[in-house]
């Protein structure tokens, strides 16, 4: 749905597997190998990527000052069991945050979760306001008070129906 730039570092795997699922048509890309590959899921690892992905969303919401779009498990929850590892580089001592088994999709999104919490951006990843959409943007504003994934068309259709009601 939206226009913009994808997030930075891990954030963009989060982005992604957010994205997967577009509320408007229903189509979920988790229900194709293809779609599945790009994560490294098995057909039987679908349905905890599923609420993994909805666990984010919620956290998105959040970020954003919106309330959940459902009840879910709390996404500290479903992170609990992914274990993270501090590695040190030996050329230059930078540390790192790593999955301690990077196979598990839960263990490559706590990774990036914190990686992003380190870099201060985690709360940049948000989900659209609009009802029939929730897609996940990376808010790049000055100010970090984005509403919509894509102004030209979330926005314009919530300006459009604020509009109308005046009328």
């Amino acid at each position: 749905m939206s226009e913009r730039s994808p997030a930075p570092g891990g954030l963009a795997l989060v982005q992604s597997l957010v994205n997967t699922l577009d509320l408007e048509s229903g189509a979920d890309a988790l229900d194709t190998a293809e779609g599945r590959a790009r994560f490294g899921i098995a057909e039987g690892e679908v349905a905890g990527a599923r609420d993994l992905r909805e666990s984010l969303r919620v956290a998105l919401l959040a970020h954003a000052g919106h309330p959940a779009h459902r009840s879910v498990t709390p996404l500290g929850e479903l992170l609990a069991g992914a274990p993270l590892l501090v590695t040190v580089s030996p050329a230059d001592g930078a540390a790192t945050l790593t999955p301690a088994d990077a196979r598990p999709l839960a263990s490559r999104v706590a990774a990036a979760v914190a990686e992003a919490l380190v870099a201060g951006t985690w709360g940049r990843l948000k989900a659209c306001e609009a009802v029939d959409c929730h897609w996940a943007y990376y808010d790049r504003s000055p100010a970090g008070r984005g509403r919509w994934c894509s102004m030209q068309v979330c926005g314009a259709r919530a300006k459009m129906r604020r509009y109308r009601a005046r009328g």
